[in-house]
């Protein structure tokens, strides 16, 4: 396992921000979701020795989270949310001077600079100045920089923030590469529930200051509970409050469809039983693929 910690807890005065956070996640692409204010960021800042925990321990890559920072961050990059670029300087020297900070040599700095440029798709704008970039080019320099010292992990933070739809999908497709073909493990947290579906094969999601749901997207899609797609006909209010009193929740799609997400254990009887009590046609009922969007919904919605 490359992030194991044990009962993690951290606050700000007397706001919990993470309680008791347990996790041995293994490698590839892990997804961390959660809402505003759910220890996200927190988290990540545990994990590359920005804060200390109050309570519990942790390693990555088999460095302690509290007494072994400077090797984790030799070992580990980091794409912020925010932007980090440093105005008067061009691609080249910025992404080799970050390359120098985790301790590489300057000669080897400025080679990789102009390699993972390459990568990336700025080689042709690697001498511009950066206060002259775009959103777009800033996302991908942040890239740059975070595998610049060719990592074992590395840490994305909103990797897609504020791009354009084709701008995205060229930094998702990136990431999808990083994490398959150069043997880089990659933890994305994002708010882009289909960023983290797209690229994740895992997932944590966090809850106020808890961790909700964890484990392998594909299976807890399938186990988590039963989704079904329906049209009715006739007055639904008295219908659906009886369907939310036997855990079913009940969520509006579109043109007249209604998502019913069901306890796993329930037989889908039970709808038509109740629609026949309320008076109540059902005119379209089919069982959904489901989604990471309804995992997260159930998740922090239901559970949280």
């Amino acid at each position: 396992m490359s992030i194991e910690v044990k009962d993690i807890h951290f606050s700000y005065g007397k706001i919990k921000a993470l309680d008791g956070i347990n996790l041995n996640l293994p490698k590839g692409a892990i997804g961390l979701l959660g809402p505003n204010g759910a220890g996200k960021s927190t988290l990540i800042r545990i994990l590359l020795g920005f804060l200390s925990p109050h309570k519990g321990e942790g390693r990555i890559l088999g460095y302690d989270i509290k007494t072994q920072q400077h090797m984790i961050r030799r070992y580990v990059g980091y794409m912020p949310e925010d932007d980090c670029a440093i105005p008067g300087m061009d691609a080249v020297s910025f992404t080799c001077y970050l390359g120098e900070l985790s301790g590489m040599p300057h000669q080897e700095a400025m080679k990789r600079a102009h390699e993972v440029l390459f990568y990336v798709g700025l080689e042709e704008s690697r001498y511009r100045m950066l206060e002259t970039y775009s959103r777009g080019m800033r996302q991908r320099l942040k890239l740059a920089q975070a595998i610049v010292h060719d990592p074992k992990l590395i840490f994305l933070d909103e990797p897609s923030s504020g791009l354009d739809p084709h701008g995205r999908k060229e930094i998702l497709e990136l990431i999808m590469d990083i994490s398959s073909k150069k043997d880089i493990q990659v933890l994305i947290s994002s708010h882009i529930l289909s960023d983290i579906e797209a690229t994740c094969s895992h997932v944590v999601i966090l809850n106020k200051g808890r961790i909700v749901t964890e484990g392998e997207m594909n299976v807890l899609k399938q186990i988590r509970y039963n989704l079904f797609e329906m049209k009715i006909k006739g007055e639904s209010a008295e219908y659906f409050r009886k369907l939310q009193e036997i855990n079913c929740k009940i969520d509006y799609l579109d043109d007249g469809i209604w998502k019913v997400y069901m306890p796993p254990e329930m037989n889908s009887q039970v709808i038509f039983k109740l629609a026949v009590e309320e008076r109540v046609q059902i005119r379209y009922f089919v069982k959904s693929q489901t989604s990471l969007e309804d995992l997260f919904a159930k998740a922090v919605g239901i559970e949280g």
